[in-house]
């Protein structure tokens, strides 16, 4: 347990100057919501995060250090650490609050259900079936809570012959076909370079959140005056595979399986990225007036011409000649330049960028993505700013990332735990 938090805001300058290290107060549409994070690592917490960037009071609760371990979500000690703690860490639990209990034992689970009967949404990630073998049920939440919004996210959902195995995101970017399609024809299938099915894992229970929430708001009524809550249930796989696009349609129509493609987008032609003199470009030129005005910038409007290539059929048809094309005109050529020229054309074209490549664009900066904050150990870093943008409600950082268990006091007295009480409890281990 710890002192009263402090906090960065987010100002509009990423110097270390700007990053200030006071408790500024929540903004956004969801200022008043609360919300119980019982999850550990990407899917929940990143869910409930986003429920905080837009004004939701997330306290998150994080088993306490013990038998000399470090305690806590394991995020914060993945990849990169400063003073012990993961960069990562900053961004994922900024907006929040930590309050340390061993949900292994009975008094803290209890403690935890107070705490449940007074939020609007629970958050929890845990194999199917764990909640329920700590009493933690929606059943049984929700006899007392009858307006609780719970959110599940499960590698393979809360029902179904694959419900008990364990699930991570990786395994659901295979499973719903995402990783069949990341890669070369011909070579190993390769990961998306983030946790991609976590992540669309956790947006999809965003909404599903929100969906909830408008629906428990149509329902108030004398006998429920919060209104009435419901379980979402997000399955990792079912996630990714709502992204898969046309995927599944053409092979029940057609018996089409789609295979790998590399950096090409197949069945839509001229997509792709090109080798330049000093790095590579991706051109999308696959619009009919689209690709017109790139053969005309290219110097080859004998093929912007051609009436055979007027529709995207005929051009996937011809997809390697017009590849072959783009090709020789923008390897003898800088990427700057390159660009340049399709910017001038109105064809959409951009770099590959790199952390470098995004740290000093004044388009990220403009916008208020590279957001600075300070750690509790004095770090001062840039981190992603607010998606989306509203105009009328916007979201921000109003609080950086807690140390274990910094809540902890203030959260367990707001719910009628006495100071003894909480002595009591850190002394058996269980905060």
């Amino acid at each position: 347990m710890a002192s009263a938090p402090t906090a960065s805001t987010a100002p509009t300058s990423s110097t270390a100057s700007s990053a200030t290290t006071h408790a500024a107060t929540p903004s956004g549409p969801l200022v008043g919501l609360k919300v119980v994070e019982l999850g550990q690592l990407i899917a929940g917490p990143f869910a409930a995060k986003t429920l905080a960037d837009f004004g939701a009071e997330v306290v998150k609760i994080e088993p306490p250090a013990i038998d000399k371990g470090p305690g806590g979500d394991p995020l914060r000690q993945w990849r990169l650490l400063h003073q012990g703690t993961s960069v990562w860490w900053q961004v994922q639990s900024r907006n929040k609050k930590s309050v340390t209990l061993d949900l292994r034992q009975p008094e803290a689970r209890d403690i935890v259900r107070r705490l449940i009967d007074e939020a609007d949404v629970l958050v929890e990630n845990f194999k199917p079936g764990v909640m329920e073998d700590w009493g933690l049920g929606f059943d049984t939440l929700s006899r007392s809570n009858p307006g609780l919004v719970m959110l599940r996210i499960s590698g393979y959902g809360q029902t179904g012959p694959y419900r008990d195995r364990p699930g991570f995101g990786v395994v659901a970017e295979a499973m719903g076909g995402l990783r069949h399609l990341t890669a070369e024809p011909g070579r190993v299938p390769v990961r998306v370079g983030v946790s991609i099915g976590d992540t669309l894992a956790s947006l999809h229970g965003v909404i599903g959140v929100l969906m909830a929430l408008q629906h428990r708001h149509a329902t108030v009524s004398a006998d429920a005056p919060k209104g009435r809550g419901q379980v979402i249930d997000v399955a990792l796989y079912e996630a990714v595979f709502n992204c898969m696009e046309s995927l599944l349609p053409e092979y029940s129509a057609f018996g089409t399986v789609r295979e790998a493609a590399g950096s090409a987008l197949p069945g839509i032609a001229p997509s792709n990225a090109y080798a330049c003199a000093d790095g590579w470009v991706l051109v999308a030129g696959n619009g009919d007036s689209i690709f017109k005005r790139l053969m005309h910038a290219i110097g080859r409007d004998d093929l912007g011409n051609d009436a055979a290539l007027a529709g995207n059929t005929g051009r996937v048809a011809r997809v390697a000649e017009i590849d072959g094309a783009i090709g020789a005109w923008t390897a003898s050529r800088h990427v700057a330049d390159v660009l340049d020229a399709l910017n001038a054309a109105h064809v959409p074209a951009g770099r590959i960028y790199t952390a470098r490549d995004i740290a000093e664009d004044p388009h990220y900066r403009a916008r208020g993505m590279l957001q600075p904050v300070t750690s509790a150990d004095g770090l001062t870093l840039d981190t992603p700013g607010i998606v989306p943008k509203l105009s009328a409600t916007p979201g921000g950082l109003h609080r950086r990332a807690p140390t274990l268990g910094e809540d902890t006091d203030a959260v367990l007295r707001s719910i009628g735990v006495t100071r003894e009480q909480l002595q009591a409890l850190l002394e058996r281990g269980l905060v």
